[in-house]
């Protein structure tokens, strides 16, 4: 049995595993350069396949890049090589291989191995499937879901005593999951993976036999599906198409598709995050292809502080095994830290370090096309303390090295796995004990969602995310106290004490990044709830986990819409149309809520008034009179009240009204950057917004833009209106359409030729929309182009002063009630900002410019900071240390609870300056203002606030009959940023309805 101290045995050791582990029975150690030829194979008398081997040492541009582990391919005459299916070795210089026929070969060795099975985990939001490859000893697979059992039970210590643990670590074999092809140009891991599974599946030397037996390897080779094929249609046309690029990967988005690993809005994330929960994998290891030759992650810090540090040792222990292992072989470039940052959960590997789990990644030297190249190192070829081992400044530079260097590391990674898979397995049960006694250690106890939030759809999307990250939510089931506040029946409760407890924590909580610390890789700041502008409570009081509340299953969906009113009180659910259409007129309240444009969509041609005042009670609710509907359409409203979450009022009315029809919507896309307006896409698709999507050729010939449209959108990712107008330029046509050629070009959208921006007929059809009425709307770099065009008159774009804030979440001012772009809002929101230009509105001078001065950016970093070190609550809070007790006097985590809102909504939160400032009648209404300085940041990094603070947030500029409306935050951010999604929703439900004609 083991002893209470359990917890801090491997805490304070590593390397002494809890349990007894036997010693591997066949030494795995390898030998220096100097002794090799090859253990991997010197003492077997398997045969070589001699034509893969060859073309391994012909593809190799030099011995020192490979090792003795991947110079060869043993034979199989049962088990097929990639050569023998495909007609070209993993890395052979100008070929790649299409997703549909990397799965092909994958289940040819399913079909021939019984140590190969091959399963589905999903498809792409094109259709593709995405596969999972386990590859072991053929006892552990036909033991596979004994093994899952294992590291499920593993993975929850609240279902596993200490004993069952010892047990089943002797039994169980750690899952390592290698994953590729993520982001689409970086191409050979793919390529890599299929050799990998065969040389695991084949292969007899003692040191894949270790693997085989002590571990089960999991690999998808490509998890953009989508991409991957687009990229390689590309890369095979190029010659035919000077110029063609992969503007799109994804169905959405390029190089972001690593950045949705907390909102898990795209399908090849979900779909990860569900084999994970199935699999629990000790490891998830993902290749990427960027730097020379192989960086294995760590980090240069500031590392996630919501993190068991155990996960972080173990970046360092499995990185220093591979980095060691390559240097004794001479093989040059192996090094970690001085890339990255390890602060921000949003990458797909945190599925695995928010989960207890170990997530990793590789930077490889790829080529993307796969053409033997001469390459130049630039800095990364100096030699620096975190690498001793540096990089060749001049290299011959192969595809084939690049599939050298990722396998050789790879399985030494493998090899470690196995020889320590005891130790690493107790490592991964000690964690899950470690996250469920947070409650009582770290803190805090829970996050709760009080019942009666306005924003129902919203907070439902919010309970959801955490369903499919495994976290656990519960509803209570009688009203309770905690830290001193009332909550009621219905409010949603994640608690602490659940082995997925520091993810739930992370993404909930406060960020502080200290603007010393060294530049940030990505964001700084991502609190959900300010984000989803929904009210998150962070408590200590350890009471609540005391209340009666209910676990809501997976797939929870409250039952009845939301009436108030004469209909019922207290937030109570009605429970059939009856209720709710016995009254003459039933009115839907915006309350800032997403939901409330999904609702509108959703009632189709029932007809929809709108009030002709604001101010009466009544807001600028959608009123639909009962007695015009059809029994279909009564249905259909209620349907889609219940659907949307949306509160609505059953009851007679004297309001004047005035009809409004559902906007007609167009989302515009260049050809030059399509990833910023892909997330803008997710929103609306998510939301149910429908729209027509755009490039500039459309603007360009279709002279009536007001015929077929009320609202365009240019979300980011347009540089400049000269930009804008003139488009992509090159000699010859370029097309992005689907021929016999490039299948698998022609999405999201097709064109003959990409070539040419808007022109200038397109700025003429764009002024007269706006002044027939139309509504256009562009966010953070895309505003300088409607500016450039004379669209927006009286508002230029300036950068704050010495502000630093990248990708942080800041405090906005409500300045403009009346305006249809903030109806159902507060008086305040958190909103998603990074670095981006503000707006100047002509006439204002906003506060003293300050003086230039060389010291100055050195005083901003310092600036109302108290040197903290980066991580949980706020500048003032103290540093909260995970996995152990405070050692102080604070309350239970050391810290404070929040309440998001966390300040009274009367206050004036604006500099004096800005707080008398009024639009003027005939110039730009600014809707929204960044916070004062001591009330700008939420989250994340901020130095030099007292530049930004004030200005203007979001402006609408009247134009004619229509409204040019510009936001420098980005209200839809990597599907983070719900709460300020409604306020695009509002503009182009309203503004062309509001249009006097």
């Amino acid at each position: 049995m083991l002893k209470s101290t359990f917890a801090l045995l491997l805490f304070a050791s590593l390397s002494t595993p809890l349990f007894a582990q036997t010693p591997p029975t066949t030494p795995t150690q390898m030998p220096s350069r100097a002794t090799i030829p090859a253990i991997s194979r010197s003492a077997s008398k398997q045969k070589l396949d001699e034509a893969y081997t060859a073309k391994i040492k012909e593809f190799t541009t030099g011995p020192e890049f490979t090792t003795e582990l991947v110079d060869h391919l043993p034979a199989s005459d049962r088990v097929p090589s990639p050569l023998k299916v495909l007609g070209h070795i993993s890395g052979e210089a100008g070929k790649l291989t299409y997703t549909a026929d990397v799965n092909r070969y994958m289940r040819e060795l399913a079909k021939t191995s019984k140590r190969v099975k091959v399963f589905s985990m999903g498809k792409s939001e094109e259709g593709r499937e995405m596969i999972l490859v386990a590859v072991s000893d053929e006892g552990n697979l036909k033991n596979l879901d004994k093994q899952k059992q294992i590291t499920a039970r593993l993975a929850d210590a609240r279902k596993t005593t200490d004993a069952e643990a010892e047990t089943m670590i002797k039994d169980g074999k750690p899952f390592y999951w290698f994953t590729g092809a993520m982001h689409s140009t970086e191409t050979g891991s793919p390529e890599m993976l299929m050799e990998l599974a065969y040389r695991l599946a084949v292969e007899d030397s003692p040191f894949i036999q270790n693997i085989r037996k002590n571990v089960i390897v999991l690999l998808t080779p490509v998890l953009e599906t989508d991409g991957r094929d687009r990229v390689l249609d590309v890369i095979f046309n190029r010659a035919k198409y000077p110029g063609l690029n992969p503007i799109y990967w994804g169905h959405y988005v390029q190089h972001d598709n690593n950045r949705d690993g907390m909102s898990l809005a795209l399908a090849l994330t979900r779909n990860v995050m569900a084999s994970f929960l199935e699999y629990h994998p000790l490891v998830l290891h993902d290749l990427h292809e960027s730097v020379p030759f192989l960086y294995t992650s760590t980090g240069s810090g500031p590392y996630n502080a919501w993190l068991d540090p155990i996960v972080i040792n173990e970046w360092h222990m499995l990185a220093y095994q591979e980095i060691n292992e390559m240097s004794k072989r001479g093989v040059p470039g192996v090094w970690t830290h001085g890339f990255y940052d390890g602060w921000a959960p949003n990458y797909m590997f945190f599925l695995a370090n928010g989960h207890n789990a170990i997530g990793r990644f590789y930077e490889t030297f790829g080529n993307s096309d796969p053409a033997t190249q001469d390459r130049t190192v630039g800095a990364q070829a100096t030699r620096d303390w975190f690498r001793p081992n540096p990089p060749l400044a001049r290299v011959k530079w192969s595809l084939r090295n690049n599939v050298n260097y990722q396998q050789s590391a790879g399985l030494f990674a493998l090899q470690y796995t196995a020889d320590h898979r005891m130790e690493l397995l107790n490592s991964f049960y000690l964690k899950s004990k470690r996250a469920i006694e947070k409650a009582a250690t770290e803190g805090p106890a829970a996050y709760i969602f009080p019942s009666g939030d306005v924003r129902q759809s919203q907070q439902l999307e919010l309970v959801h995310l955490l369903q499919l990250h495994g976290i656990e939510v519960h509803a209570a089931k009688q009203e309770f106290k905690a830290d001193g506040h009332s909550f009621g029946i219905g409010s949603f409760i994640v608690r602490m004490d659940q082995p997925y407890s520091r993810m739930a924590d992370m993404l909930m909580d406060q960020q502080y990044y200290n603007v010393t610390d060294p530049n940030p890789y990505d964001d700084t700041g991502w609190s959900l709830g300010p984000l989803k502008n929904v009210q998150t409570d962070r408590v200590l009081d350890s009471a609540v986990l005391s209340a009666n509340m209910e676990l809501l299953p997976p797939d929870y969906s409250p039952k009845g819409a939301i009436y108030v009113g004469e209909m019922s009180t207290g937030g109570a659910t009605g429970t059939n149309s009856t209720h709710l259409l016995t009254s003459k007129y039933v009115f839907i309240h915006n309350r800032g809520d997403a939901g409330f444009a999904t609702c509108r969509f959703l009632l189709g041609d029932i007809s929809v008034n709108m009030p002709t005042a604001v101010g009466d009670g009544t807001g600028r609710d959608l009123i639909v009179e009962t007695a015009s509907l059809s029994p279909e359409q009564a249905k259909r409203l209620y349907a889609a009240i219940l659907t949307s979450r949306q509160y609505a009022e059953g009851r007679e009315t004297t309001v004047p009204s005035v009809p409004v029809r559902a906007p007609r919507i167009a989302l515009f896309h260049n050809w030059q950057f399509t990833q910023n307006e892909g997330w803008w896409r997710i929103g609306f698709d998510q939301w149910k917004v429908p729209y027509d999507y755009i490039d500039p050729h459309k603007i360009r010939d279709i002279a009536d833009l007001k015929s077929k449209w009320d609202v365009i959108v240019f979300s980011p990712g347009i540089a400049s209106g000269g930009s804008l107008v003139s488009g992509v330029s090159a000699p010859n046509p370029i097309p992005w359409k689907k021929t016999t050629e490039t299948p698998n070009l022609g999405l999201p959208d097709s064109s003959d030729d990409i070539r040419g921006g808007i022109g200038e007929a397109g700025m003429q059809h764009l002024k007269d929309f706006v002044a027939q009425g139309g509504t256009l709307i562009a966010a953070t770099g895309s505003c300088n182009a409607l500016i450039d065009l004379g669209l927006a008159k009286g508002v230029t774009t300036v950068q704050a002063p010495n502000f630093q804030g990248q990708g942080t979440v800041l405090n906005t001012v409500v300045m403009a009630d009346n305006n249809a772009i903030v109806t159902g809002f507060d008086k305040t929101l958190a909103a998603y900002f990074s670095n981006s230009p503000f707006f100047q509105i002509e006439g204002e001078t906003g506060p003293p410019a300050p003086t230039p001065d060389a010291n100055a950016p050195i005083r901003a970093r310092n600036q109302g900071f108290t040197g903290r070190p980066s991580g949980r609550g706020a500048g003032n809070d103290p540093d909260i240390i995970q996995g152990r007790k405070p050692l102080n006097k604070f309350t239970p985590d050391g810290g404070v609870s929040r309440f998001y809102p966390g300040f009274d909504q009367s206050l004036i939160l604006l500099p004096e300056w800005a707080r008398e400032l009024k639009s003027k009648p005939d110039g730009p209404t600014v809707v929204m203002r960044f916070a004062d300085a001591k009330n700008l940041l939420v989250s994340g990094m901020l130095a030099g606030g007292d530049g930004l603070a004030g200005r203007a947030a979001v402006v609408d500029v009247k134009n004619g009959l229509g409204h040019v409306v510009l936001f420098a935050t980005n209200p839809m951010w990597r599907a983070e940023t719900q709460g300020s999604y409604p306020l695009v929703f509002n503009a182009c439900l309203y503004l062309p309805n509001l249009t006097v004609k």
